[in-house]
């Protein structure tokens, strides 16, 4: 075509490039007379995103002589006219590119970030959430996922999207805004039924016999090992025979019938995504270590939570539809396998706890019911031999029973909730007001009572103390 070959340089033909531009004759200028200049940079260079294996192509304002590729491994570039270049994607990784007129200076510089071939994910997103505004980029060699979704499912989709067609999906940063996050409010109730029948009886003999100088005495002490003590110290000791020859029988008969019944109404509001925990009860000490100095020892005390607790974590999946993780929690204080360290006695904790994920509507209720515990102990101590006598083996044994059932039940309710104005919330104690000094005095009330108003037209009648009388039964 008649044109000079086009050339293209290495890194040390950018360094000639820069040049030693003398002032004096050739070969006669000195060191101080050399000024440095720089040809070509990144100051002013257009950013290039390219995928492996893909091209883009360059048109030039005008010829070009020289091109400079800092690393031809990230990318290539090709000359097929004096005004357009081909640039082609290698490897994952950055560089940039000079283009170089006939006189040396810099026609155009770019800077070439090479990364994964995204348009196969994109389009994948795209197809999975037409309606959403997410961007796929390529930093390194990981992507980025930027834009807006209307949900955190939408969200989620898009991330796993991406990690299951990036090779390794750690490396998948997931920066998408959701808008219009929603409110869950989780009402939950808590009832628990425990009911105990305790019965004890037990009978203790003591007594001596002899003739003479010769005695022998007896004495029997059957314990109560199940409760591991009497329930209450009532005995009746009756006694048989003379102050010699006598026998001593201690009687104890006791029964317990008690029931406990629990009952927590917790309300709790979280985020679509975020995780909210609620506690009723109290924290009880329990001595870690002993540190001692000399004859001074400090124990060191750690606290322990037990009560009712809850922890839940919802995620809004579409208009109306809530997937909830579920903890809840009912713990006491007991007796029952309680350790004594170092004179501190540490008691332990009956727990019933519920874990489950489950996919519920806004306002359905979820009644995780069945968890009935019956425990039953019995034991019998008394002299062997004589115990399993018929009726008068009553006389040589003690009997120790417990039958304890309890019924745990927890309901829950999610609810999508939005904010309310202040106006239409109301406190506990709206409307209350100290009574008067007469009306607490002569009627024993405590707070002020409204009455009803009366209508205009009706005669107003002077007011007079008139209270209730008698007992109030519930």
């Amino acid at each position: 075509m008649g044109q000079e070959p086009i050339r293209t340089k290495s890194l040390v033909a950018l360094m000639i490039a820069f040049g030693l531009v003398a002032t004096g004759p050739a070969g006669a200028a000195d060191q101080s007379s050399q000024v440095i200049q720089v040809a070509a940079s990144d100051a002013g260079s257009r950013f290039v995103p390219l995928g492996i294996g893909k091209s883009v192509v360059i048109d030039l304002p005008r010829d070009v002589k020289d091109v400079l590729v800092a690393d031809p491994k990230v990318a290539n570039a090709v000359i097929r006219s004096a005004r357009r270049a081909y640039i082609i994607g290698g490897t994952v990784g950055q560089t940039n590119v000079f283009f170089f007129d006939h006189s040396g200076q810099q026609i155009v510089g770019l800077d070439i970030a090479v990364t994964r071939d995204l348009n196969g994910l994109r389009a994948a997103i795209q197809q999975a959430l037409p309606n959403a505004d997410i961007r796929v980029e390529g930093l390194g060699g990981g992507v980025v996922l930027t834009g807006n979704a209307q949900s955190p499912i939408d969200a989620q989709t898009a991330f796993d999207i991406a990690t299951r067609l990036v090779e390794d999906g750690r490396k998948v940063v997931n920066a998408i805004t959701v808008h219009g996050r929603d409110q869950v409010m989780l009402k939950v109730t808590v009832a628990e039924i425990q009911r105990d029948i305790l019965k004890q009886l037990g009978i203790n003999l003591a007594g001596q016999f002899g003739s003479g100088g010769s005695m022998v005495t007896f004495n029997t002490d059957n314990p109560f090992p199940v409760q591991g003590a009497p329930l209450s110290g009532t005995r009746i000791d009756p006694t048989l025979g003379n102050p010699g020859n006598r026998v001593t029988a201690t009687i104890r008969a006791m029964e317990r019938a008690g029931i406990v019944r629990t009952l927590a109404e917790p309300n709790l509001t979280a985020i679509s995504g975020e995780s909210a925990s609620f506690l009723a009860g109290g924290e009880f000490p329990v001595v870690s270590s002993v540190t001692c100095t000399g004859n001074i020892c400090n124990p060191t005390v750690d606290f322990k939570k037990f009560g009712v607790s809850l922890n839940f974590t919802p995620i809004v999946l579409t208009e109306g539809r809530i997937s909830l993780k579920l903890i809840t929690e009912v713990s006491e204080l007991s007796t029952e396998g309680a350790l004594v360290q170092q004179g501190f006695t540490i008691p332990s904790l009956r727990t019933r706890r519920a874990d489950t994920t489950v996919e519920i509507p806004s306002g359905g209720s979820l009644a995780m019911a069945g968890m009935i515990q019956e425990q039953t102990k019995q034991q019998i101590n008394g002299l062997p031999g004589l115990m399993q006598v018929p009726v008068l083996g009553t006389l040589f044994k003690s009997r120790d029973f417990i039958n304890r059932q309890t019924e745990l039940v927890v309901i829950v309710t999610p609810y999508i909730v939005r904010a309310v104005a202040r106006r239409n919330l109301s406190r506990p104690d709206d409307g209350f007001v100290d009574a008067s000094d007469p009306a607490t005095i002569l009627l024993g009330r405590l707070n002020r009572i409204y009455g009803v108003p009366k209508p205009k037209d009706q005669p107003v009648q002077q007011s007079n103390y008139r209270g209730n009388y008698g007992f109030i039964l519930d």
